[in-house]
């Protein structure tokens, strides 16, 4: 059932009607139990009645003294009905000879012991009180027919029974009543989030509503917070994408048209050599935006096969080769006994890229750039070294920030995405990217991530 009215109501009757049948059986129960025992005083007061009338008769058991027990009402304060005409009275004397009997007693001895018993005559059940009276020498019996009792406590039961069986629709609509009265909050709040427009992110509120949908307008509201921000973060990420790129392609726009227009050889070399710097500069500004895209819109990477962390590391060096070759850097890796393997190359690799990148442009010629990976227990490390002129205390806390470039910026052409890039990609990994002054200049960049 996947109403949560419906399953509420159905409980809600399941357990009212679980209850009130239990209280039905259970005072039924009792019903019995008291009847019988009311029903047995009753047996017990009419044989020591009659015992006692026979005593004032002079001990003499005449043929109607059994008859008497028909006088007893059979409760207290109901007055005489079936159950009273329903006892039987035998008297027996001690010579084994029947002295008196009421109508309808069975032809045979109702009891041949004292006080209560039950014994089966002619088909029937009885519930007999013997009582002995040994100065006059009689046994006088009284008893009734347990089907008698059976009926009383069914009529009983059926007098609770039925007004339940009326109540039982009336209590179900009740019920049903209730919980859609009950549920109506959470109709309101379905009816209102229907009618909002895509672009309405602002909070619910809900001051007079009932406590238990707090929690749920209090997560929506969370939901609302996220989503807007990271619609105003893509809203950012893209007039700033489109910002940055517009400039390298009006200068591609105008070196193509002195390329065109030169009026010689080195004019027209100089153009060509800036339209090549200008299409470097806006592929890696590409490959950037399309790293940060990745690194900020992760995937399940559980699935991916694992890869050797010092190999990724070797291949984004190879990569770079050409970049520090012709920068005049030195590329040197050091991995050690490192075996630690990642399913996350594809986050893994974008930013050591990037740090590399930064370190080789921020190297000046003859430099050395140094590129580690340290496992150490249950983190592994890797870490980049440059001697550049490294990052200005007063640039440290944006550097991370998209698109920011710094004052101390050695390429002058980079994105201010790169750093941004590797936060995202090691907090989409676990990890913590560490930025610190390298002891004798320069700077140190580290990524430590989770070992397991």
């Amino acid at each position: 059932m996947t109403s949560i009215r419906g399953r509420l109501f159905v409980i809600l009757l399941l357990a009212t009607g679980a209850i009130w049948l239990s209280a039905v059986a259970w005072i039924q129960h009792s019903t019995r139990s008291e009847v019988g025992h009311v029903l047995d005083r009753r047996l017990q007061e009419s044989a020591q009645m009659v015992a006692s009338l026979i005593q004032r008769n002079g001990g003499i058991a005449g043929p109607d003294a059994a008859r008497l027990v028909d006088e007893v009402p059979a409760l207290s304060q109901t007055g005489r009905h079936d159950v009273a005409r329903q006892l039987i009275c035998q008297v027996w004397g001690f010579d084994g000879q029947l002295k008196s009997e009421s109508a309808g007693a069975p032809s045979g001895q109702l009891s041949a012991q004292a006080g209560f018993s039950e014994n089966t005559i002619d088909g029937e059940v009885w519930r007999v009180y013997t009582h002995v009276d040994e100065d006059l020498g009689v046994r006088v019996m009284v008893g009734d027919a347990l089907s008698v009792r059976e009926r009383l406590v069914r009529g009983v039961a059926i007098g609770l029974l039925a007004p339940a069986i009326l109540i039982l629709p009336l209590l179900a609509g009740m019920i049903w009543l209730a919980v859609r009265h009950g549920l109506e909050p959470l109709d309101r709040l379905a009816h209102a989030l229907s009618r909002r427009p895509a672009t309405d992110l602002s909070p619910l509120t809900q001051t007079r509503g009932p406590a238990e949908l707090r929690p749920m307008t209090e997560a929506l509201n969370g939901l609302f917070r996220r989503v807007e921000g990271l619609r105003e973060r893509e809203r950012s990420f893209t007039a700033f994408a489109a910002h940055e790129l517009k400039t390298p392609l009006a200068g591609l726009k105008t070196q193509a048209q002195i390329a065109a227009l030169a009026p010689d050889a080195a004019t027209r070399e100089r153009a060509l050599t800036q339209i090549t710097l200008a299409v470097d500069r806006t592929d890696r500004m590409v490959r950037q935006l399309l790293d940060m895209t990745a690194a900020e819109n992760t995937i399940d990477s559980a699935q991916a096969p694992a890869q050797d962390g010092a190999s990724v590391l070797a291949d984004v060096a190879g990569q770079l080769a050409g970049l520090a070759k012709s920068r005049g850097v030195e590329l040197r890796l050091k991995t050690g006994q490192a075996k630690w393997r990642t399913t996350q190359a594809a986050l893994l690799a974008p930013a050591l890229r990037n740090l590399l990148e930064n370190a080789i442009l921020a190297s000046p010629r003859g430099a050395v750039v140094q590129a580690r990976l340290v496992q150490d227990g249950d983190a592994v490390r890797f870490s980049v070294l440059d001697r550049g002129t490294g990052i200005a205390e007063a640039d440290r806390p944006h550097v991370t920030e998209r698109f920011y470039r710094g004052a101390a910026s050695a390429s002058g052409g980079g994105s201010g995405l790169g750093l941004s890039i590797v936060a995202a990609a090691v907090q989409a990994m676990g990890g913590e990217l560490r930025l610190s002054p390298r002891q004798g200049g320069g700077e140190q960049a580290d990524v430590i991530l989770p070992a397991g």
